[in-house]
């Protein structure tokens, strides 16, 4: 993830709309004595039987986990207990064979969703390409994948962005390659928390991983004051208008939470003494996120997040 880290921190010194606020971070980071422990599943709402259809599970999960936003009624929660049912009800959903074949109408009853999903034809192709990958080059089985990892989270990431074209999660900035991929980390960070760094869970190099930049914790480092936007970038988002995919203001606020987190995580571990995980940090700033009814976040139609 170095390639993350060192691309974010490029956009973060380069920055046009966004600064990341050394001040702010320095506060933020005095104001508490240690991160508040978040459980992975706080909510009760995902699907979990401490074996390889958890792994296909999660893996469905992430390659579904974006851009709820234009839907109001619909959220994460609604993607990951809607499977988590559909599983119960039937073992054989997420076979790989069966990925391939979905429709935009039957994942929508897949989910008990009562409209189109926002950018369900993407959401459908993803599927399939998952399916298909699957099938060609690891049995069928996400778990198969995730064993040919050797423990290693970076592994991972790697491969999932290797063999899964959608989850290549990067963008062209001033001339520059930036590097975010947050649902292949999400992933590895989902696997960790369900299963409690065991088992399938298990990775060497957890530390590796960044946090994963979406829509929810840019908008928390702003109410937090670790991120200042140009008047124009607030004004756009204070206004709920659309910033379009891979435009500087959409790179900036996702690299630029990416860099503000990473120093955060430096000066809370010099801090405590203890080593902090950027995914601890993230599940923290996520969770404060959702469980604010009048957070305002920026709107792009992304199937990254």
């Amino acid at each position: 993830m170095e390639d993350v880290r060192a691309t974010t921190a490029w956009v973060a010194s380069h920055s046009s709309h966004v600064l990341v606020d050394s001040a702010g971070i320095e506060k933020v980071v005095n104001s508490i004595d240690d991160i508040p422990k978040v459980d992975w599943d706080f909510e009760g709402i995902h699907y979990f039987d401490n074996g390889p259809l958890t792994v296909q599970y999660l893996f469905v999960l992430d390659a579904l986990n974006f851009c709820f936003w234009p839907d109001k009624d619909l959220n994460y929660d609604d993607l990951a207990s809607g499977l988590k049912a559909a599983l119960q009800n039937d073992k054989s959903a997420f076979d790989a064979d069966r990925l391939q074949k979905y429709t935009g109408p039957q994942l929508r009853e897949l989910l008990k969703w009562p409209r189109p999903l926002p950018l369900e034809d993407e959401r459908v192709r993803l599927l399939h390409e998952v399916g298909i990958e699957l099938e060609r080059s690891f049995d069928g089985k996400a778990s198969n994948l995730v064993d040919r990892c050797g423990k290693s989270a970076l592994n991972l990431v790697a491969l999932v962005a290797r063999h899964f074209p959608g989850f290549r999660d990067h963008s062209v900035y001033k001339g520059r390659q930036i590097f975010l991929y947050k649902r292949a980390q999400i992933f590895a960070a989902d696997l960790w928390g369900a299963f409690r760094g065991q088992g399938y869970g298990e990775f060497k190099d957890i530390s590796s991983l960044t946090i994963m930049a979406d829509y929810i914790v840019p908008a928390v480092l702003r109410q937090l004051g670790v991120l200042k936007y140009s008047p124009e970038l607030a004004s756009t988002i204070d206004a709920s208008g659309e910033i379009g995919p891979g435009t500087e203001e959409e790179v900036e606020l996702r690299a630029c939470s990416v860099h503000a987190v990473e120093k955060m995580r430096e000066l809370i571990s010099k801090k405590s003494g203890r080593q902090v995980l950027s995914v601890e940090l993230d599940l923290w700033l996520w969770a404060s996120g959702v469980q604010c009814a009048t957070l305002q976040h920026h709107r792009t139609l992304s199937i990254y997040y």
